[in-house]
């Protein structure tokens, strides 16, 4: 009768995802409430505690299946059975992707990696999601060409069904129209098919929601997001809109906190996304949406389908190499993997289990743009052949604990995965006086929104920020990392005697959270232009006066604005209200 036990199983595992998922969707469902009452501490609450869900439910059933069906080896026979019973429950399931997943982590947590192949679990799906549809559409369509644009802008906002009423509607009408006539020209052509699709669940994320969706004219799809904010006194406001793939990839960035958007169908939302950023992978926007763990698996399977149609080897990452991890990369791999190293050269005073924590932090905190976020893998599998000497060297020398080799293969116990960037240090060695300028800014900006958000890098050295491609700054190394308020912020004490202030030792002592703001210009900014640049747009880092007051304002409970879309795209002040702005739009 094992068939009978295998389906068993096989229900058993799918009835911990189903209440996995009906328990995550019940949390983003209370996101729309936290915005709506404008209550951010709770909606930060609710995000980190989301991230936790997956892990608990996978936890919850691997003691169920040990308790009632008495598990303790892998039954071959068995579990073979298992994985096609499975199968058959998922046709008709509306997250079948997702429940795959599921159930290749409850397998995981259950039996050795040995048995970590296709025939007992899904290490390739077997159902496609492409059209897999909600029982209630997605989206919905609008008709500018029929209805008039004013017309339709005013539904796209009111559809989506906000308690609080728009503060100004009137005024995010005129606001939005303007810009509409300012970047979309008003002279093309108009094909049968214009409509604005809009997707019906606003995306939740910090202060504010999103309203996503696509301008459809003839075979041309224009992304775009509209940012609604609750001004914390009954009313909502349009902020912006933004318009085209990058300004929706900066929205989607992988530095920035997961969004909260309840649906019942998060392939057909994702299917929806993909040709809006075809940059980002499917990896890359069901992460972005909180469903980061078949994020995680399907970032596994690019990689997997990678490493079959290259030839290139792993070397070692370029860069200044760490005090505490150990980081490679494929060059064709849009990707660097980093491992933990056995031990930690002084001054370097921490444990493995300290820097693990760290990254926990930064998986749960509001990234504000400014972190990257990392997947985390246990027992990784890389083919021994793609390996360069030099990376193998450098592994068995510094991570030999956390590594094996196994007949054609190198197995990684642990390590994380992180989008790869341009180390801050060798941009700005070939970068012209623009480039610094821009990097300048953009670092003084990097620290200033990590600050907001109750983050000190603890290091600032430019070897552990990396430049994206759209030329932001972003933090990646996490050891030194700490909330704000564990520091002190300290002026340098008044030498005793003027002549050591020539010493190269100082003459002040500094306790363990002691931090001298004053110091940050002659450590850092040794580079003229860089420093000249970055002196003329943030010299107030430099003062421990500001730092001190970042620190009231997040121990009052204040929650900064960031944004993830520059100042200039922000609507000032309302338009002069005449017909020049509606009259010069085409109904």
């Amino acid at each position: 009768m094992a068939w009978i036990e295998a389906k068993q199983l096989a229900e058993a595992i799918l009835d911990g995802f189903d209440r996995h998922y009906r328990l995550f969707r019940a949390i983003t469902a209370d996101a729309r409430l936290y915005f709506e009452q404008a209550d951010w501490a709770a909606a930060q609450r609710c995000g980190r505690e989301r991230i936790d869900f997956y892990d608990c439910r996978v936890g919850e059933t691997v003691a169920v299946l040990r308790r009632e069906f008495h598990l303790r080896s892998a039954d071959d026979g068995l579990w073979r059975r298992v994985k096609v019973e499975y199968s058959r429950l998922l046709p008709q399931h509306r997250q079948p992707e997702l429940a795959e997943t599921f159930y290749n982590s409850v397998f995981c947590r259950l039996f050795d990696r040995h048995y970590y192949n296709n025939a007992y679990i899904f290490v390739w799906p077997m159902l496609s999601t492409e059209h897999l549809e909600a029982e209630v559409p997605i989206f919905r369509p609008y008709y500018p060409g029929r209805d008039g644009f004013a017309s339709v802008i005013r539904d796209v906002l009111t559809d989506m069904d906000f308690a609080p009423p728009f503060r100004d509607l009137r005024r995010d009408l005129l606001h939005l129209l303007r810009a509409i006539r300012e970047r979309f020209p008003g002279n093309r052509a108009r094909h049968q098919n214009f409509q604005l699709a809009v997707l019906v669940t606003p995306f939740f994320r910090n202060k504010a929601a999103y309203i996503v969706g696509k301008a459809i004219n003839g075979a041309d799809q224009v992304p775009f997001a509209i940012p609604v904010l609750n001004d914390e006194q009954g009313g909502l406001t349009v902020d912006a809109l933004l318009a085209g793939e990058d300004e929706l990839a900066n929205v989607f960035s992988f530095s920035r906190a997961y969004f909260m958007v309840d649906t019942e169908v998060p392939a057909a939302v994702v299917e929806f996304l993909r040709p809006l950023m075809p940059r980002k992978s499917k990896a890359e926007l069901y992460t972005a949406i909180g469903l980061q763990k078949f994020g995680k698996a399907e970032l596994y399977r690019d990689f997997l389908k990678h490493l079959r149609y290259s030839s290139d080897a792993f070397v070692v990452a370029p860069g200044i190499r760490g005090m505490v991890m150990c980081v490679f990369t494929l060059p064709s791999f849009p990707f660097v993997f980093k491992v933990i190293k056995d031990s930690f050269a002084p001054p370097k005073e921490m444990s493995r289990a300290q820097v693990m924590a760290k990254y926990r932090l930064v998986k749960l905190h509001d990234r504000v743009g400014r972190m990257a976020d990392s997947w985390e893998y246990s027992h990784v599998a890389f083919p021994r052949a793609r390996f360069s000497d030099e990376l193998i060297a450098m592994l068995r020398a510094e991570c030999a604990g956390g590594l094996a080799v196994e007949r054609d293969q190198v197995i990684i116990k642990h390590l994380y995965i992180e989008r790869r960037l341009s180390p801050l240090n060798l941009y700005l060695a070939s970068a012209d006086d623009q480039d610094i300028a821009h990097a300048a800014q953009e670092y003084g900006d990097a620290i200033r929104q990590l600050a907001a958000a109750n983050i000190f890098p603890g290091d600032f050295l430019f070897k552990n920020f990396g430049v994206t491609r759209q030329g932001r700054v972003v933090f990646y190394d996490y050891d030194e990392l700490c909330y704000l308020t564990e520091c002190r912020f300290r002026n340098i004490p008044e030498p005793p005697f003027p002549e050591m202030e020539l010493s190269d030792e100082p003459w002040y002592t500094a306790g363990p959270a002691d931090v001298f703001p004053e110091e940050f210009e002659r450590f850092l900014l040794t580079e003229p232009r860089f420093r000249r640049a970055f002196r003329a747009e943030h010299a107030d880092i430099f003062d421990p006066a500001w730092w001190r007051a970042r620190q009231a304002a997040i121990r009052a409970g204040r929650v900064e604005d960031v944004f993830p879309y520059p100042p200039e795209r922000r609507f000032g002040a309302p338009p002069a209200a005449n017909g020049g702005v509606l009259g010069a739009l085409p109904s």
